[in-house]
């Protein structure tokens, strides 16, 4: 019972009682990472989403892969499959694709954030007669560097089983 009006009191107040207690995330490895809300840093998120979206405007979308020092560590964490870990492997990877895609787009549409965490919702092709792909970034900021990045992306299909569509 006194659970039960501890949540109606924060439901009451305005507080989410799941929000109220932590963010938390469950790793594939069984280890949790919980970051109280009351800890985040909203002006630092704010700094870290600006950084991003300048990134990926000036090295994607522009093709200047000659500025990823200034936004990209060193020791650069990358998880998607298909590109290698590293800045100069990043730098390496986009010089092939700008080269063999001269005409590719990558415009973001949206962006979240969590802490150090900086999302991107992107629409990315190849060329203008590719239908394109719906991206998810998730990059990683410390001290003013993008240090890792996850990426999930799925093509746009020519047709729908509804109206919404991906954007």
């Amino acid at each position: 019972m006194i659970k039960k009006f501890a949540v109606l009191a924060l439901c009451l107040t305005g507080v989410s009682p799941v929000l109220s207690l932590a963010a938390s995330s469950s790793l594939g490895d069984g280890a949790e990472v919980v970051r109280p809300v009351s800890q985040r840093d909203v002006i630092q998120e704010e700094k870290n989403r600006a950084l991003v979206v300048e990134f990926y405007t000036e090295v994607l979308s522009n093709r200047r892969v000659d500025l990823a020092d200034k936004y990209l560590s060193a020791d650069y964490i990358q998880h998607n499959p298909y590109a290698a870990t590293g800045r100069n492997a990043f730098v390496a990877f986009f010089r092939e694709l700008f080269s063999r895609y001269p005409q590719s787009e990558h415009r973001i549409i949206r962006t979240a954030t969590d802490g150090d965490l900086v999302y991107l919702h992107v629409f990315a092709r190849n060329d203008p007669t590719d239908r394109g792909r719906a991206v998810m970034d998730i990059l990683r900021v410390d001290n003013g560097k993008i240090v890792e990045h996850w990426d999930v992306v799925q093509p746009i299909p020519e047709t729908s089983a509804n109206t919404n569509g991906m954007f």
